[in-house]
């Protein structure tokens, strides 16, 4: 559970500084990084939401 959590934590930094480089550069790269960033994160918190609902029903 821990590594979950770990992994969306960072993931959430990851897109934190894409949007600040965005906002500071106004280069769209950036913009479309975070976006990425932030769906491999949702993938990765409804995996750890996944684990778990799965933990409590075994």
């Amino acid at each position: 559970m821990l590594i979950f959590r770990a992994a969306v934590m960072l993931l959430l930094v990851a897109a934190a500084v894409c949007f600040a480089f965005y906002a500071g550069t106004g280069q769209a790269r950036y913009k479309r990084y975070a976006f990425l960033i932030l769906k491999w994160m949702l993938i990765a918190a409804l995996m750890f939401f996944a684990v778990l609902f799965l933990e409590r029903i075994v």
